[in-house]
């Protein structure tokens, strides 16, 4: 250590920086692990439909006895307006419903099964499918359609069982291609094609067909008949939301899907949100800990610092005890909390895997980890290196 570290570092409080290492452990601790356990636990309640984000959701009107016989349970342009002007709505879309008759078969081990169908549509962009698996152009004969899992499943547990067919899995089904045949209603007008079973979702419990097929085809066999949407898809901003509950039962509007999950989703961003405000509000204070503590012991050294930077040392040379400082102490509440993480994280995950959840990744946490410290440490050494510069222009 040469003379201007001893100088320097005379006055140093080990206290103040253990205050600061132990307070910044604990926000970055409490930061990162409440980070880390949203990213490992949200798999439970975030729904694997790789169609349809979470942050979408399926809304229809409530079938009542009133309603049954000629009540009307399509949205009205005033009720999608309504829908609209909603502070947690992004944006709304109608289902389109096609305005002809569908039947499809298809034939396994020689024996045939044909059934009537419906087709639906959304706009593509509501439909997380890469666009080359959900395309359609005029003129092509094979059409991707997108069914519920829950039709498998009842194929499977329910019609093969009485009638004697054997059950398919969903790459089975996927493989065997369908015959589909569109009427018009009047039955003058008909066209064949072939359909691809593109995927399985959970959530729209529909069939659903590309967009522009859906106009193709309503132009080409429909009747001109216009209706009012009777579901329509709604990008929230914050799935979950006591507004969007109470805003559907004073319309007495339904939730397609499994809403029980989706609270489950909101409230653990919600949780996350409060132990994370607190880790950062916590980061801060001893941010401003190492600040006033370095600050202090910089005035402290005033003198000092003039006098070396008479004899000739640096700017650089002589804030370097103090760079150190920071450098050392930020960089072991990086690595204290980081380490209590991946502790904290292998007592949690068991449980965790016990619930069918999938770990996520560490990556993101020790990024956000770094950028913090890194933040920490640009400021102090910044503030360093002004009060280097103002006692040496203050003593001249």
């Amino acid at each position: 250590m040469n003379i201007a570290d001893r100088l320097l570092r005379k006055n140093t409080s080990p206290a103040r920086i253990a205050g600061f290492v132990l307070s910044n452990f604990l926000g970055l601790a409490i930061i990162l692990g409440g980070l880390q356990f949203y990213i490992d636990a949200r798999s439970i309640w975030e729904d694997d439909d790789s169609f349809i984000r979470s942050d979408y959701m399926v809304i229809n009107k409530r079938v009542t006895s009133e309603n049954t016989f000629g009540g009307a349970t399509g949205f009205s342009a005033a009720e999608r307006e309504d829908i609209e002007k909603q502070p947690w709505v992004k944006r709304v879309a109608p289902f389109s419903t096609a305005d002809y008759r569908v039947s499809a078969s298809l034939m396994q081990e020689g024996r045939g099964l044909s059934t009537h169908m419906f087709f639906e549509s959304i706009p593509g962009d509501f439909v997380d499918v890469p666009a080359s698996q959900w395309r359609w152009r005029e003129g092509d004969d094979e059409i991707p359609v997108i069914i519920s899992k829950d039709y498998l499943t009842l194929y499977n547990f329910g019609f093969a069982s009485s009638a004697g067919l054997p059950q398919m899995s969903e790459g089975l089904m996927s493989g065997i291609p369908l015959t589909l045949t569109l009427r018009s209603d009047d039955g003058m007008r008909s066209v064949q094609f072939h359909g691809r079973v593109a995927g399985y979702s959970n959530r729209l419990n529909t069939i659903l067909v590309p967009q522009e097929f859906m106009d193709w085809s309503n132009a080409r066999l429909g009747m001109g008949k216009v209706k009012d949407p009777s579901r329509l898809i709604i990008e929230v901003s914050s799935p979950g939301d006591v507004a969007i509950k109470d805003y559907m039962a004073a319309h007495d509007y339904e939730i397609g899907g499994d809403k029980s999950a989706t609270s489950a989703s909101f409230l653990l961003r919600v949780v996350v949100g409060i132990v994370l405000a607190i880790g950062v509000v916590i980061t801060l204070l001893s941010f401003f800990i190492l600040l006033l503590s370095i600050s202090l012991l910089m005035e402290k050294n005033r003198d000092k610092l003039h006098s070396l930077l008479m004899l000739g040392y640096d700017v650089r040379t002589v804030g370097a005890p103090y760079r150190r400082i920071v450098i050392l102490a930020s960089a072991g509440a990086w690595v204290i909390a980081t380490g209590c993480v991946f502790l904290l994280r292998a007592f949690y995950l068991p449980a965790l895997k016990g619930l069918e959840a999938e770990p996520g990744s560490v990556w993101l946490m020790l990024t956000v980890g770094i950028a913090l410290t890194a933040a920490i440490m640009l400021f102090n050494l910044l503030s360093i290196s002004k009060k280097v510069v103002s006692a040496w222009r203050i003593k001249r």
